[in-house]
């Protein structure tokens, strides 16, 4: 059976800019890239999982949201990984009321696992908040906080409150931690 990793994008994948609504403001953290290799090389179905609230703050329509998810995709496939699925979040509670995929729901996470067949057991999710971490447990998977983004501010409550099952600087150590858990 298959696993995989779901990446929380802004803050985990790329600089958490305010809002990116152009291609060109999505840049890869250094590390990612390493990350990304590590884990498409260990055979991990690769997911993003991101809220975008921008949509529903009417920053962002869903054709510019494809176009940076072509890019974000683009940007991984140039350092040898493929990003399989993209599930984003267009809602914000206060816009557009409450929903189930908004994370820390953990909607988007079973897609994945329903979609892709992956054996929870084996998958993880990866990501700088506590938010990230929760919307991980609530789906059964393994959860990676990393230190880039809000990491270093979410680290206390995510650790006090066992959220992390591990916590990594970045996409690097988190990737090889997974595969070393994995044995993959």
């Amino acid at each position: 059976m298959s696993w995989g990793v779901f990446l929380d994008r802004d803050g985990t994948l790329v600089p958490d800019a305010v809002h990116p609504v152009r291609p060109d403001q999505l840049r890869l953290y250094p590390a990612a890239g390493a990350g990304l290799r590590t884990l498409a090389r260990a055979g991990a179905v690769l997911l993003v999982v991101s809220n975008q609230s921008a949509v529903a703050r009417g920053l962002l329509d869903l054709a510019g949201l494809r176009r940076l998810d072509r890019r974000l995709k683009a940007l991984a496939a140039g350092e040898g990984a493929r990003i399989r699925r993209a599930y984003y979040c267009p809602h914000h509670p206060d816009y557009t009321g409450p929903c189930s995929c908004r994370k820390p729901g953990a909607a988007m996470l079973r897609a994945g696992l329903g979609e892709f067949g992956l054996d929870r057991r084996r998958s993880f999710v990866v990501g700088d908040t506590v938010n990230d971490l929760r919307a991980g447990r609530s789906a059964g998977v393994g959860t990676v906080l990393v230190l880039t983004g809000h990491g270093r501010a979410a680290r206390g409550e995510a650790v006090r409150g066992g959220l992390a099952d591990h916590v990594a600087r970045d996409l690097a150590g988190a990737a090889r931690w997974i595969v070393a858990r994995t044995g993959a």
